[in-house]
């Protein structure tokens, strides 16, 4: 079944994709890995100009999702502190000529010298085209010090050396069935501005696969900037997973009305609210126009091959498998 894309305005639930920003001397097809230049390439103007970048889609014959669980939390500023602040953050990338914002997540990988960022798949590659990221560049903590200039930032900016998809993803040609269900990518980054490793300054979560079931509960964090969110504070949903039956109960669903921006941030299970910490089993991906839900892709064994990859690349973009 193909989904076809459909173009929102900035208060639908995790809106389409704006206008491409008007940039200044855009940068096309230069390879991520350059530190320096791609911070310096991040202007505030520029900074400032990037749009959210994130997948709706015209509901099909059945409301999808289904009632939202009691004491549910459907888009809340987070004010418990914690982990989950400091090893979240906002995304910052260009394709196809526009500069766009997204989410993500720093996830254990066990390497010395490198770090590894969880966002969506269409925060990292175009599912119609196959053309990867290019100046990609993560800033955690973005909620403690929302800045446009890295120096001014809690602890600094990282940019991509790698950028790791599945070949499922890239492939689909449009935001397709099968995009929903490899809705995943991971960069590679090294030293940051202030030349500290990424996940030894700011902690990291681990990625699961399973760990996710129906009837559990979930927290999705991520930074919207669409409506009535303004793209400068950690927000959180919380509530009982449920499944998509317009995917054929392929991903996962929740109540959330969090929008543009907030798509690649991650999902937890297993969430300690008191430490803010979990573990990552699934991430902000789609929404339907008019639904006050949010989807993900059910993490399994694709996901842990992109991973695997991604934790051991030290330089260039890869599809998997």
């Amino acid at each position: 079944m193909r989904r076809t894309l459909a173009l929102l305005a900035a208060t639908t639930l995790l809106v389409a994709m704006g206008a491409p920003a008007a940039l200044a001397a855009p940068s096309r097809g230069q390879a991520p890995g350059a530190n320096a230049a791609v911070i310096a390439h991040w202007t505030p103007a520029r900074m400032a100009q990037a749009q959210w970048r994130d997948r709706s889609l015209p509901i099909a014959n059945a409301k999808p999702g289904g009632g939202g669980s009691s004491g549910a939390v459907t888009g809340a500023s987070w004010t418990k502190g914690g982990a989950v602040v400091k090893g979240t953050g906002k995304v910052y990338f260009e394709m196809g000529g526009g500069a766009w914002i997204c989410s993500g997540t720093v996830i254990t990988d066990g390497r010395s010298g490198y770090s590894v960022v969880l966002s969506a798949g269409h925060c990292t590659v175009d599912e119609t085209t196959g053309e990867f990221a290019t100046n990609w560049m993560f800033i955690p903590s973005f909620d403690t010090a929302p800045t446009y200039t890295c120096a001014s930032t809690t602890y600094g900016c990282w940019t991509a050396l790698s950028i790791v998809t599945p070949t499922k993803f890239a492939t689909a040609g449009g935001f397709t069935t099968t995009a929903t269900l490899n809705d995943w990518g991971f960069a590679v980054v090294g030293a940051g501005d202030r030349g500290t490793q990424l996940d030894a300054t700011v902690g990291s979560f681990t990625l699961t696969v399973g760990s996710a079931s129906k009837g559990a509960t979930a927290y999705a964090f991520g930074y919207p900037a669409g409506g009535k969110y303004h793209g400068s504070d950690l927000t959180y949903c919380a509530g009982a997973i449920v499944e998509d039956a317009n995917a054929g109960n392929q991903t996962w669903g929740l109540g959330c009305d969090m929008t543009g921006g907030s798509s690649g941030g991650p999902w937890f299970t297993s969430f300690n609210t008191a430490t803010g910490s979990g573990v990552v089993s699934s991430l902000n991906s789609y929404g339907y126009s008019g639904s006050k839900f949010m989807y993900g892709p059910k993490f399994n064994s694709d996901t842990s091959a992109t991973f695997a990859a991604a934790n051991t690349s030290t330089g260039g973009n890869k599809l998997v498998p």
